[in-house]
């Protein structure tokens, strides 16, 4: 359900903006042949992939899961619909709440992180695909779509239902259904990728602030419905019949899971190191593992922000993040900087978790994607860092150069520097030939839209295993 962001604002969250306009020079490890800077040659035009290639990138493993889920339940309304579903017909608040739930555990950090240490944890020790398990857990997002629209359509038929039997409904429960259907279906609108990735603000207030209002109200249709017997026209307000409904726990489960990740944020102290008026470095303290991602805000609850993060293990005093100076929250990092941050202090992972799934690996990435790959490549010697960036240790300071130098070895490590050479490199050519010579298994990408997607054709079309960028957290 994504499709090509238009504003640079979302990268610059996502650590996948890049801070120059020419494309790159490059800096080759010890067992490389460093290259001379050369004329600048005119830029080479993309490589026409086949429309093979195109569909199987398009229809990912996100798309799958939505078709499935979507799918199937679009079915089962179909048959509830025509009185062909008894369960569905008699247990309409069931599939509702059910999908709901579900949609909703699919985005809880507890869960995604419980899922990842038992995929990084049990499954490479068994004979699975890899390659699989990755996939399945970077695209879980196609789930929390297809089961959250879903759980509008459902609820659009309960209410449906209702007020085709208004003889037996009180004015009250049809209200709150129309309500609550409206609040549920405004926060699932708000999430639809071009209002995600052009109006942020817009999409988090509504799917949030709507959300928690459709989650309130879901809880009084719930109670009020459960509560209220049509035929005698008398409410049961002792609560036994209550309990004896699968809506109402279903209820519960959803509200723990929206919960769940609040009771974690926290107020903490923050340096920021400005070392060039593109990117601010966030200095947080406690050290983490590679490949998670961290929210941030000025407020506790208002305008949170995803940026990958920087650590050399569990056992550093720091870690870092990386945030590209593009939108008002950034800027304000640099004009504004302030001594606090708020945060959820369990974070949640990304693709590059599973970099311990992988013998051997490339990370890949162009300007501040560096945020979301470095610490991959700083705890693991098996990874490779392949960095496309402009004048990366004056515009991201001596405390990333310092890493890099530190943790990275010259025989594992590709830097371009545009500033030094102009001209668009032949990025799959290097590609190519690091994930032979380096004896790969696999290639993490994180870049901007365009970057990503000519890599991610290049290399399906090469058939090298490859995970990019997503747009759709």
């Amino acid at each position: 359900m994504s499709i090509e962001p238009n504003g640079a604002y979302d990268e610059a969250e996502k650590g996948t903006v890049d801070i120059m306009k020419l494309h790159p020079s490059i800096f080759f490890g010890a067992k490389h042949k460093a290259l001379v800077a050369e004329p600048k040659k005119p830029a080479q035009k993309p490589k026409k992939v086949s429309k093979w290639v195109r569909w199987r990138l398009w229809f990912n493993t996100y798309r799958k899961f939505f078709c499935f889920t979507f799918g199937l339940n679009m079915i089962g309304l179909g048959l509830a619909a025509s009185g062909h579903f008894p369960y569905a017909i008699r247990q309409s608040g069931t599939m509702v709440v059910g999908n709901l739930n579900f949609a909703i555990l699919m985005r809880n950090e507890f869960f995604g992180r419980i899922l990842y240490w038992i995929v990084n944890t049990c499954f490479a020790k068994v004979v699975l695909s890899l390659l699989g398990c990755t996939s399945v857990l970077q695209h879980l997002g196609g789930i929390h779509s297809g089961c959250a629209l879903s759980g509008v359509f459902w609820l659009l038929l309960k209410v449906v239902n209702a007020f085709r039997t208004l003889d037996i409904q009180h004015d009250a429960v049809l209200t709150m259904g129309v309500v609550t259907n409206f609040a549920v279906a405004v926060s699932a609108l708000s999430a639809f990728p071009w209002v995600r990735n052009t109006h942020h603000n817009v999409f988090e207030r509504h799917h949030r602030f709507v959300g928690w209002f459709g989650l309130l109200s879901t809880w009084a249709f719930v109670i009020m419905g459960d509560c209220y017997n049509g035929i005698t026209r008398t409410w049961d307000l002792s609560g036994i019949d209550l309990i004896h409904h699968q809506d109402f726990w279903f209820t519960i489960g959803m509200t723990t899971f929206i919960a769940l990740p609040w009771i974690c944020v926290r107020e903490v102290p923050i340096d920021i190191e400005l070392p060039s008026p593109k990117v601010a470095i966030v200095r947080f303290e406690r050290g983490m593992q590679q490949g998670l991602l961290g929210r941030i805000s000025r407020s506790s609850i208002m305008e949170y922000h995803a940026f990958g993060i920087i650590s050399e293990g569990t056992h550093a005093k720091y870690h870092y993040m990386i945030c590209g100076v593009q939108g008002d929250f950034t800027k304000s990092l640099v004009n504004d900087p302030p001594k606090t941050l708020w945060t959820r202090e369990l974070k949640f992972a990304g693709v590059s978790n599973t970099s311990t799934l992988y013998k051997r690996g490339i990370r890949i990435c162009t300007g501040t994607g560096i945020g979301a790959a470095l610490s991959t490549c700083l705890q693991s010697p098996d990874w490779f860092l392949i960095w496309i960036g402009s004048d990366q240790e004056k515009t991201f300071g001596p405390t990333i150069s310092g890493l890099i130098h530190r943790h990275v070895g010259p025989e594992r490590l590709i830097l371009w520097d545009s500033k030094l050479r102009g001209g668009r490199p032949d990025t799959m050519k290097i590609l190519k030939e690091s994930y032979h010579s380096w004896g790969a298994e696999v290639v993490f990408i994180t870049s901007n839209y365009i970057g990503n997607s000519e890599i991610m054709q290049g290399c399906k079309e090469a058939g090298i295993p490859v995970f990019g960028t997503l747009w759709d957290f």
